[in-house]
C-alpha cells in the first residue's frame, strides 16, 4: 500500500513540477558548482564509475524499495532545502521522478540532470571508479 501511494504521488507530482531540467554533458558537470547527488544503487557505482566529487546517496535499492525518511535524513545533511542541487541516475528515469516529488511536494530547489550517467558516457565522460569508504 505505501508503494502504490508514493508512486501515486511521484506521478501526481510530475504534472505540476517546478524543478529545472537540464541535458547533462561534461561540460555541464565539470563546470558546475551545484552539489550532484547520485542517487543509483551501490551496485550501479561499482559498475559504471562515479562522477567526481558527487554526493552518493542511494534511493532505490536494487529490489526497488525505498526509505523516503531515511533518504531525506541524509539530503538534509548534504544541502540546505533552499539550496538548488543536482539528481544523477542511470538514465534519467528516476531522477526525474524524484525531482518532482523533492520540488513540488516537498519545497526543494532540484536539478535533474536529464539523461542520466549513460548520456554522458555517450559523450566520451570518464567517470572515477567508485571506492567505497569503511566505517
Amino acid at each position: 500500500m505505501k508503494k502504490t501511494l508514493f508512486g501515486l504521488l511521484l506521478l501526481a507530482s510530475t504534472l505540476f513540477a517546478e524543478v529545472t531540467n537540464v541535458d547533462v554533458t561534461p561540460a555541464f558537470i565539470n563546470d558546475t558548482k551545484l552539489k550532484i547527488i547520485d542517487i543509483r544503487t551501490k551496485g550501479e557505482w561499482r559498475e559504471t564509475g562515479i562522477v567526481p566529487n558527487a554526493y552518493l546517496l542511494t534511493f532505490f535499492d536494487e529490489r526497488g524499495n525505498y526509505d523516503i525518511e531515511g533518504f531525506l535524513d541524509s539530503l538534509n545533511k548534504i544541502v540546505k532545502k533552499d539550496e538548488q542541487f543536482a539528481l544523477i541516475c542511470r538514465t534519467g528515469s528516476r531522477t526525474g521522478m524524484i525531482s518532482n516529488f523533492l520540488g513540488e511536494k516537498l519545497g526543494y530547489h532540484v536539478v535533474n540532470l536529464r539523461g542520466g550517467m549513460m548520456k554522458l558516457f555517450s559523450e566520451g565522460f570518464k567517470a572515477q571508479p567508485y571506492t567505497p569508504t569503511k566505517k
